[in-house]
C-alpha cells in the first residue's frame, strides 16, 4: 500500500528535535508559529503549512528531506510533503 513512499520511508532516521519549543527559522527571525513539525530526517522543527511563513514545507524542499511528524502534543502522525500523504 505505501510501497511509492518507500524511497522516502527510507530517509527516516532516530532524530531529537533541535529547537523542541519553536520553529528554528521563526524564533530567529520573530516571527509567529501555529504548529511544529519534526523533520524525521535531520531534526530539524519547522512551523506548519498554516504558519505565516510554512518553514516545515520549505525545509523539505530546499534539503530534500521529505517527511515530518508533527510536535504538537497528543499527535502522534506522519507527513510526506512529495506525496502529500500520510505516512
Amino acid at each position: 500500500m505505501t510501497s511509492f513512499l518507500d524511497p522516502h520511508l527510507s530517509m527516516v532516521r532516530p532524530v531529537t528535535p533541535k529547537t523542541p519549543h519553536g520553529c528554528e527559522d521563526c524564533l530567529r527571525m520573530g516571527s509567529p508559529w501555529v504548529h511544529l513539525r519534526l523533520c524525521l530526517t535531520c531534526g530539524h522543527v519547522g512551523c506548519c503549512d498554516s504558519s505565516p511563513m510554512r518553514h516545515a514545507r520549505a525545509h523539505a524542499a530546499t534539503d530534500g528531506h521529505p517527511i515530518v511528524q508533527s510536535l504538537e502534543p497528543g499527535e502522534d502522525w506522519r507527513w510526506c510533503f512529495v506525496h502529500e500523504a500520510m505516512v
